[in-house]
């Protein structure tokens, strides 16, 4: 029953809440659904905003994720990092605070209900200062390092920003002035949720977080290359302990194992995007044994490289793979 008293407020009751979270997504995901003709990802006018959409459950998508706040406005979506899984829907959001190698798939959607979200990615620099305008430049002081990955509840307060960023697309001419201050709000509700000191300590310079981050980056750089753990830990300012502790923390691997990853990714990508046979490959990102590529490639990637390769050009061009 309604009422006219105007001190009710009315957005404090429980189903009230979850009724206006409802509409909202709902006006989310038709303007997602009407941004985006075809499958894929979408970028847009709005600076670092991307729209997705897909109309059915896709293969896991190996790549390395920057970082980025990610909202799912109609189904849901697996991200594996190492052996972990990380599952979110339309009541959850999804932040990479770190440049991560991750795999994701699309597991609930349909030409029906198309699977519909967004990626917004990270300025770092905005990061750090808005980080210490709001005094977030240190972590609780019973913590160290975590994950470079979470997830957290999608609230009104939050899906409010977004859904009005998403509006601006409809108003190219407003982009310009008020999409920075839509971003920068996103981004200071992220940083005030109970997680948001990793997205603060990513940013700030000397803190473990931003020191892994430092570390990722020159391993992506010259992932080809032998790695010297302890020249690697000197670069960073960091001991060899700790730069395992940390970097084990963050990203859920060893820097090794983190290596290993990005080289066969990259040899993926090499065949796929160049047409180049897997030995050549696997030589290129760094292996020395062809046998050790082969057998690495298969764990990582459920197929030996030939047979991965082929199956992935036939789902390009939309043919069974059979396998």
């Amino acid at each position: 029953m309604l009422t006219s008293d105007p001190n009710t407020r009315l957005v404090d009751h429980p189903v009230t809440a979850q009724l206006q979270s409802t509409v909202m997504r709902a006006e989310l995901a038709a303007a997602i659904d009407r941004l985006t003709v075809t499958d894929g990802a979408h970028q847009t006018a709005v600076p670092h905003l991307a729209l997705g959409r897909a109309t059915q459950m896709q293969h896991p998508v190996h790549a390395m994720h920057e970082p980025a706040f990610c909202v799912l406005a109609q189904g849901s979506k697996r991200v594996l990092l190492g052996d972990e899984v990380y599952i979110y829907d339309g009541s959850q959001y999804l932040v990479v605070a770190q440049n991560l190698p991750v795999s994701g798939q699309v597991v609930d959607a349909s030409p029906e209900a198309p699977y519909l979200g967004l990626r917004l990615s990270f300025d770092v620099k905005e990061i750090a200062q808005l980080a210490l305008e709001l005094q977030l430049s240190k972590a609780p002081a019973k913590r160290v390092s975590e994950r470079g990955i979470f997830t957290g509840e999608l609230s009104t307060t939050l899906l409010d920003p977004v859904l009005r960023l998403v509006r601006l697309l409809n108003a190219p001419e407003d982009i310009p002035a008020l999409a920075p201050l839509i971003t920068r709000e996103i981004l200071y509700r992220l940083l005030k949720s109970p997680d948001g000191w990793r997205l603060a300590q990513m940013a700030m310079v000397d803190s473990h977080s931003q020191r892994i981050a430092q570390a990722i980056s020159l391993l992506s750089q010259r992932f080809q290359a032998p790695l010297r753990v302890e020249e690697l830990a000197d670069e960073v300012h960091m001991s060899v302990s700790s730069l395992h502790l940390h970097f084990k923390a963050v990203t859920a691997m060893s820097p090794l194992q983190f290596q290993k990853q990005l080289r066969l990714q990259e040899s993926r990508r090499i065949m796929l995007s160049e047409h180049v046979d897997a030995a050549s490959a696997g030589h290129r990102v760094g292996y020395e044994s062809q046998s050790q590529f082969n057998r690495e490639y298969s764990r990582f990637f459920g197929l030996p490289p030939a047979r991965d390769i082929k199956r992935l050009r036939e789902l390009q061009l939309g043919r069974p793979t059979g396998s």
